[in-house]
């Protein structure tokens, strides 16, 4: 009886494995096809101010701050506007994934009357592109979210300027909703091995 009862626990608990590796083959599949589309979507010109990747199961468009911004100033500068239409086309295909930016900038203190620090430049730059993408794109506002990481996201060595340039950037994550991944765990089988 307990041998039997622990062979269904088995049976029960690779099929909850296996519908765990299904998800995420299905979640690194879409990853794929929308760093494909995204990457094909933008000219070679766009291509040296946006890099695309996937990294821990999530997509990332991380677009240099001179493309989108003058030095010090949150304002969606209009040589964005055509490289942001182009994401936006691509993520109102993807319906289900919401889409996190975040402002990161150098360590170089900032003296803007309007703005404190590098925590605020980064966090108005995100809400920025945010709203850009909400107003002029038509990308539904339930789906975004902003967050300014200020110069504590680093990655590269803020004492060249090279490495200030490459840390002063705008990214856009590119997440899948957690809500079915979410249901999987929730269903997952109980052990019985105390009744054992």
């Amino acid at each position: 009886m307990n041998i039997s009862k622990l062979v269904d626990e088995i049976n029960a608990s690779n099929k909850y494995i296996k519908q765990l590796v299904d998800a995420k083959s299905k979640s690194d599949s879409l990853n794929i096809a929308l760093t494909n589309k995204l990457t094909r979507s933008l000219s070679n010109d766009e291509l040296k101010d946006v890099d695309v990747k996937v990294l821990k199961g999530v997509v990332y468009i991380s677009l240099a701050d001179n493309m989108l911004f003058k030095t010090g100033s949150y304002e969606v500068n209009s040589r964005a506007m055509e490289t942001l239409s182009k994401i936006a086309k691509i993520l109102k295909d993807y319906k289900d994934f919401d889409v996190l930016v975040e402002g990161n900038t150098d360590n170089v203190p900032i003296s803007r009357t309007n703005i404190r620090n590098n925590w605020d430049l980064s966090a108005l730059r995100a809400s920025s592109i945010v709203q850009v993408l909400q107003n002029d794109f038509g990308i539904n506002p339930q789906r975004l979210s902003a967050a300014g990481r200020g110069e504590y996201n680093p990655i590269a060595d803020n004492d060249s300027e090279i490495g200030k340039q490459r840390n002063r950037r705008t990214e856009i994550i590119i997440t899948p909703k957690l809500d079915d991944f979410m249901d999987l765990i929730d269903k997952a089988p109980e052990s019985e091995q105390n009744d054992l």
